[in-house]
């Protein structure tokens, strides 16, 4: 949304925030609870204009979405210290259905903590979703269709013993 008007997420200083995703994993969780959080030096309204643009353009477009059945609010509070960005899964006549990822914005000092949670998003989206956050909140700004590995692997075969 801003990216053709010169401006990133590093020019709010999303760029040089911490980033804690990168030890945490990005699959589903079977207990509800924040899955990642991230640290930045902007305000959430400002992370939240910038990270919400490119959530729209990247998931959401018309023409090649990552989510084609389901849809995005946002919640800001008001002086917008607080942003909840949640996405639903499509109901009727497009409305919102089923909460299935919840993106939090929230002030800490001069701060702003982004804590995701996966409720009901397929492992693998929760995971592209979650790829997606972290590289724009390092500076970023493209909509990249690259799958990131997730943490789980297939357990090995038990090899048969010879008699």
């Amino acid at each position: 949304m801003l990216s053709g008007c010169g401006v990133s997420l590093s020019s709010f200083g999303i760029g040089a925030g911490t980033s804690l995703a990168e030890e945490e994993s990005t699959g589903s969780t079977e207990t509800a609870g924040p899955t990642n959080v991230s640290v930045t030096r902007s305000k959430p309204f400002d992370a939240y204009i910038v990270m919400g643009g490119r959530i729209k353009r990247c998931w959401f477009n018309a023409t090649d979405p990552l989510l084609p059945n389901h849809v995005y609010r946002a919640d800001v509070s008001p002086g917008g210290g607080n942003v909840s960005i949640t996405v639903h899964q499509r109901a009727d006549l497009g409305r919102a259905g089923l909460t299935t990822y919840i993106i939090d914005l929230k002030q800490a000092g001069s701060s702003t903590v982004i804590t995701t949670e996966n409720l009901k998003m397929p492992p693998d989206l929760a995971a592209k979703m979650q790829y997606d956050i972290d590289r724009w909140q390092r500076g970023q700004s493209d909509c990249n269709k690259t799958m990131p590995t997730t943490a789980k692997a297939p357990a090995p075969k038990p090899q048969a013993r010879a008699p």
